[in-house]
């Protein structure tokens, strides 16, 4: 099959041509096991889905201790509003540009397919000297880690575990947040659209979003926030009341588009115009640096007939609501200098008919001060008169910079590079914490290929960088086999 980095790119490209939306894994599973069984390679699935994959070892390593490989083998389904493209079922169109690999118009689902890719390379490269390996692979990971959290404490026998799902090449992952969601629901009475009124679209997009753990310090746009500061805008001169808002997709994606349907009284399109107008220019000049995209528009009115809108004082409410949930960096750690201990994302926001539901993602790398802004949205809701609960918590992963592990990784980084691998934690959630929660005692440590913009559309994977950390996965395993 030639270089080893055409083998890693050809099971890439296999995954690549299979949905895999979380909660949609069946697909690649089923694919993954039939690997497996043609391979000659035991395996096993619990309840949730998660599967074990156990290769013997190779090369004197055969009766060393088994060494996991660990990702997670579902993706973040993101496209751009011109994309025809259906997740369900259409295989992903790869394009490689110079030393950079990104998808039509979608995520690349290199978050984390790249991950199955180098771990099944290891595993039938005859080449490769290794110790048996265990090849777990998790589903439904970007949901908030709940393939992990699932899986069932007998299906691993090995103490050590590499997880593939950091994103710089060159860097050791030793550790990372927790996380929390808060779900929150506000039930609200409607009305019919008069006929003195007419209904209007009102989008926001062409923002750059992104992963909400790895890119939420740079200050990209949110469109909830944006949309709503818009609207609140044009409140201040019009008694605009809501039809509908929706924006925002995944929990740990930074929302990119936004579209809220307003009644306004008749004939006050020119104002509205010149508000949207004004309120564009403000955002493009404000995130200028940050999304250079971004655009907000007035469409054109709509039939009223059978609208329902709530009302100016309910409009209100709920633009309040959502302007007043944090969103963006809470905290920088005392003891990582510049990583972000707590932050907040306003993932979701959807007003349909009477009933309005917000989702933030909590993180941080302290748990009481996840507790504290779980608190803060909670009380933020109570004034609202909203409802809010707390769901899908997890467990930061604590460090251990004296594991075996991670002296073995350095050493062997530096021998192969000649250079030093830097070490750091990670304030996107990984499933090492949740997983040695389940198996005390095991050392864990993150790697990955440079992968830049995860969760949009513009991400993109660095062809050199998933060479090298094959040639250092493999001479890991090398060391592990001895």
């Amino acid at each position: 099959m030639g270089r080893p980095l055409d083998r890693v790119m050809n099971y890439f490209q296999q995954i690549s041509r299979i949905p895999r939306c979380s909660k949609q894994e069946a697909q690649v599973s089923a694919w993954i096991r039939q690997w497996a069984d043609d391979n000659g390679y035991r395996w096993q699935a619990d309840a949730a889905g998660n599967l074990v994959i156990q290769v013997p070892g190779r090369g004197g390593g055969e009766t060393s201790a088994p060494v996991i490989l660990q990702g997670h083998m579902d993706m973040v389904c993101e496209k751009t509003p011109d994309s025809p493209h259906d997740f369900s079922k259409d295989p992903l169109t790869l394009i490689t540009q110079g030393e950079w690999l990104h998808a039509d118009r979608t995520t690349l689902g290199a978050d984390n397919g790249i991950a199955l890719a180098l771990a099944m390379a290891a595993a039938t490269d005859e080449t490769n000297v290794h110790p048996p390996l265990e090849l777990l692979f998790t589903v439904d990971e970007e949901t908030g880690l709940t393939g992990a959290e699932k899986l069932e404490t007998d299906m691993l026998t090995g103490k050590v575990m590499i997880n593939i799902d950091s994103e710089d090449e060159g860097t050791f992952t030793v550790g990372c947040a927790g996380g929390q969601h808060v779900d929150i629901h506000l039930t609200l009475s409607t009305d019919a659209v008069a006929t003195s009124e007419e209904v209007w679209d009102v989008t926001v997009g062409g923002l750059h979003g992104g992963h909400s753990g790895v890119d939420i310090h740079r200050n990209r746009a949110n469109a909830n926030l944006v949309l709503a500061q818009t609207l609140k805008a044009i409140r201040a001169d019009i008694p605009m009341r809501l039809v509908a808002f929706e924006g925002g997709s995944a929990h740990n994606a930074i929302a990119r588009d936004a579209r809220a349907v307003i009644a306004t009284p008749l004939g006050k399109a020119g104002l509205l115009g010149q508000t949207v107008a004004a309120c564009e220019a403000l955002w493009q000049k404000h995130y200028a640096s940050t999304d250079g995209d971004l655009f907000a528009k007035l469409g054109t009115p709509t039939d009223a007939a059978a609208a329902r809108a709530l009302s100016v004082t309910n409009t209100d409410t709920v633009l309040a609501l959502i302007l007043a949930l944090p969103h963006g960096v809470a905290g920088l750690s005392a003891v990582w200098r510049g990583v972000v201990e707590t932050s907040a994302n306003l993932a979701r926001v959807d007003l349909r008919e009477d009933r309005l539901s917000l989702l933030c993602s909590l993180r941080s790398s302290d748990m009481g001060r996840l507790d504290e802004i779980t608190t803060r949205v909670n009380a933020i809701a109570e004034l609202a008169g909203a409802q809010a609960s707390a769901t899908k918590r997890y467990p930061a992963w604590e460090v251990d910079l004296e594991s075996d592990l991670l002296a073995r990784c350095r050493r062997i980084y530096a021998d192969l590079f000649a250079r030093e691998a830097r070490v750091e934690v990670m304030h996107a959630g990984l499933e090492c914490g949740v997983i040695g929660a389940k198996y005390p005692g095991m050392e864990m440590i993150s790697i990955g290929p440079t992968l830049e913009h995860p969760h949009s559309p513009q991400e993109r994977l660095n062809l050199p960088s998933v060479e090298r950390v094959w040639s250092f996965m493999a001479a890991l395993l090398r060391a592990y086999a001895a």
